[in-house]
């Protein structure tokens, strides 16, 4: 906040002042849900001092070896996954033990979206996150620092 006179200012960052950072982001052993609420805060930059709630402030976030990410209790079994063809009678249903065999990627993402602002700067934010299976990412020229996630 700076100081004018007798008012106090509130900052506002702007999109054409953003500076975006690459981070990547180790899955393995890692539980769903607590890895998805830290990247999804990082997309949206509240890790940031200059956040600002309707402005897209967050960084590029590469996961990795998606593949291997946990589940608590008898979520494998239990936590169904379902889409929908858009044709009659189309409703199709994954647990997320087949999630996690046939696309461990979705399975992220789906969780990360959901905890997204469900609007146009939501849609925005998404596509700042990368996320593959396996060990490797094709994201070496933006030079990406590795992040330490916490707990």
């Amino acid at each position: 906040m700076k100081q004018e006179g007798n008012e106090l200012r509130t900052y506002m960052a702007k999109p054409k002042e953003m500076k975006r950072k690459w981070y990547v982001v180790d899955a393995s052993g890692k539980t769903l849900g607590r890895l998805s609420t830290e990247v999804a805060s990082i997309l949206r930059g509240k890790h940031k001092p200059i956040f600002t709630p309707h402005v897209d402030t967050g960084d590029h976030v590469i996961i990795l070896n998606a593949g291997e990410i946990v589940l608590t209790g008898k979520k494998l079994s239990d936590k169904l996954y379902h889409r929908h063809t858009g044709h009659p009678g189309g409703l199709r249903t994954r647990t997320a033990q087949e999630m996690r065999d046939k696309r461990p990627e979705k399975m992220l993402e789906l969780a990360i979206k959901g905890m997204l602002p469900k609007n146009s700067l939501g849609r925005q934010m998404i596509k700042k996150l990368h996320v593959y299976a396996a060990n490797e990412h094709p994201h070496q020229a933006q030079s990406p620092e590795n992040y330490e996630l916490r707990g």
